[in-house]
């Protein structure tokens, strides 16, 4: 069995079995359920990622493409995971896996050919079917704030202000 099938099976069972520690995952793997990053299986963006939806044989996952333009340093990503890999709570969205890959490409320089490196940095997370946190929270628990204050609750107000 190839590795991006073994790693395609394993992140598949990460998805029944919560116990199951993240792990790396292969470019090739990311590329494959993502249908190589298709504007299609986008489902948002941020100032640092596009998030794609990764298509499995039992479910979906989201896949957080970081911007090549975004100069992530190595202990920074490092970093990153050391924190994703520690996080586990029931109401945290869960951390599956990463890919670190860099590839050394031919680039056209004027009137020169120069290899340079360039490097993929993903983090695949369970998928959310509901949608992100911020329509929520910018929707009804916005809407609830205002009538709250049009109420004129003091008592929970001050304790929601910090959210603004």
């Amino acid at each position: 069995m190839d590795s991006e099938a073994s790693a395609r099976d394993h992140l598949e069972c990460m998805l029944l079995d919560e116990s199951v520690e993240p792990t790396f995952l292969p470019l090739s793997l990311l590329q494959s359920i993502t249908n190589n990053f298709s504007n299609d299986q986008e489902i948002g963006t941020d100032g640092f990622a596009v998030v794609y939806k990764g298509l499995l044989r039992n479910g979906h996952v989201a896949v957080k493409k970081l911007f090549l333009s975004l100069d992530v340093h190595e202990k920074t990503f490092q970093n990153m995971l050391d924190s994703l890999m520690r996080v586990k709570h029931k109401n945290i969205q869960r951390f599956l896996g990463y890919c670190s890959d860099t590839q050394g490409k031919l680039w056209k320089l004027g009137d020169k050919n120069v290899v340079a490196e360039e490097r993929h940095r993903l983090l695949c997370f369970e998928f959310l079917s509901e949608g992100s946190l911020d329509r929520f929270i910018s929707g009804r628990f916005l809407y609830i704030l205002f009538v709250m204050r049009g109420n004129k609750s003091k008592s929970l107000v001050p304790s929601f202000s910090y959210i603004r």
